[in-house]
């Protein structure tokens, strides 16, 4: 194989790390029973997981390389096959297509191309769950109740008390008072049909564009109902249809200047499995009639806020601001809803065709009938919901 020139993929960060494992032998000979070994985890948002162990040697020879410029392998500092061993990794990125390691260039100029703050990057696609049944880890590790809590993990740490000064003045709860109260994330919903109106005033009170403006070519400022940074608007309503009257089951991209689904595949029989797979095993959100990834298109905010290190956090909030949307239309309209950030990203992004470098899952949301009755506990300690219901 033959090597030309090569630079150090754009964005990397090293962290030391330690294994532990308990060792009988350790014990027998006087010591505390563990066996530490120090080793070195390379964090770079253009690998699949975003992260590989590696040597230390390699951790030195990475810190010789520049990320911007290109030299002959021969001057990197390295042999021959250390070189080509950080280049299979994924680090070191050669300047020529190389077999069965093309891709690693190839994600590492997306990345370069999308203008993230390195440290957003390597938390945004480090932090991805694959598989994960975060319902089952709960009940496995006895953290599922207020008590399993206490137990698991002691009691938190109290925080300082700070005396009032002011006393602020109380009035009578109007409607919107009573509204917000009653806004209590459900986990009980019903196997109820949605109705078409229903959910398309759900989709335009949250999602649709109320004015857009282009002031250039594909420079386009929407207007919505929550805020967003700089007015982009670069997160997008991915859905899961599994009920809604006159529409099929499946997975849709929500259109928000035409007001409008856009299919994604054909119809799907198995909702239920998807959507377990979304909300990583919370089946109490699981059999929402409709679920919602809400999904940042980076390179639309980062055209203005290129390398900063504000622009990732504004797309979480704008998560935020569109899940509290969605609560409010819907606790108006007698519904309940969720949000949850626990949440299987890769699977998100194969079931709707993201690339994780491009596009990035935020949150779930999802609304909803709620059930006639409560068999999972929501917290509703002012009981503004289901004593109603229950009446």
């Amino acid at each position: 194989m033959k090597l030309v020139e090569v630079r150090r993929c754009a964005v990397l960060f090293l962290e030391p790390t330690e294994n532990i494992r308990f060792s009988l032998g350790a014990v027998l000979s006087g010591g505390d029973g563990l066996l530490r070994h120090s080793g070195w985890q390379a964090i770079a948002p253009h690998l699949e997981d975003g992260c590989v162990e590696i040597e230390e040697w390699m951790a030195v020879l990475l810190g010789r390389l520049s990320p911007s410029r290109w030299i002959p392998w021969q001057e990197s500092g390295g042999s021959y096959e250390e070189v080509l061993a950080l280049i299979q990794k994924g680090l070191i990125v050669a300047a020529v297509d190389l077999p069965g390691m093309e891709h690693f260039r190839r994600s590492d100029e997306r990345v370069r191309a999308a203008d993230w703050w390195p440290l957003a990057a390597a938390c945004a696609i480090r932090g991805r769950w694959s598989d994960v049944d975060s319902a089952a880890d709960m009940e496995r590790n006895g953290t599922n109740t207020v008590a399993g809590l206490l137990k698991t993990l002691g009691n938190p740490m109290p925080e300082q008390v700070i005396e009032p000064d002011l006393y602020l003045s109380r009035v009578e709860p109007d409607v919107f008072d009573h509204l917000l109260r009653r806004r209590v994330t459900c986990r009980n919903f019903s196997g109820q049909q949605l109705e078409t109106a229903t959910f398309a005033r759900m989709m335009e009170r949250v999602f649709a564009a109320t004015h857009v403006e282009e002031p250039a070519p594909g420079l386009r400022f929407l207007k919505r109902s929550s805020p967003s940074g700089g007015g982009f608007h670069a997160t997008d309503a991915y859905i899961l249809v599994q009920r809604v009257d006159g529409v099929a089951p499946g997975l849709y991209r929500y259109l928000p200047e035409s007001h409008a689904l856009s299919r994604i595949g054909g119809e799907q029989s198995e909702t239920q499995q998807l959507a377990m797979q979304m909300v990583a095993g919370q089946h109490w959100f699981a059999n929402a009639p409709v679920i919602v990834a809400l999904v940042a298109t980076y390179r639309r905010s980062f055209w203005k806020y290129r390398n900063h290190s504000k622009a990732h956090r504004a797309l979480i909030l704008d998560g935020g601001h569109l899940s509290q949307t969605l609560y409010l239309s819907a606790t108006d309209l007698g519904m309940g809803a969720f949000v949850t950030a626990a949440i299987n990203e890769k699977q998100i992004e194969t079931m709707f065709s993201l690339d994780p470098l491009e596009k990035g899952v935020i949150a779930v949301c999802g609304f909803g009938h709620r059930a006639d009755a409560m068999a999972i506990t929501e917290f509703d300690p002012g009981g503004a919901v289901w004593p109603a219901m229950d009446g």
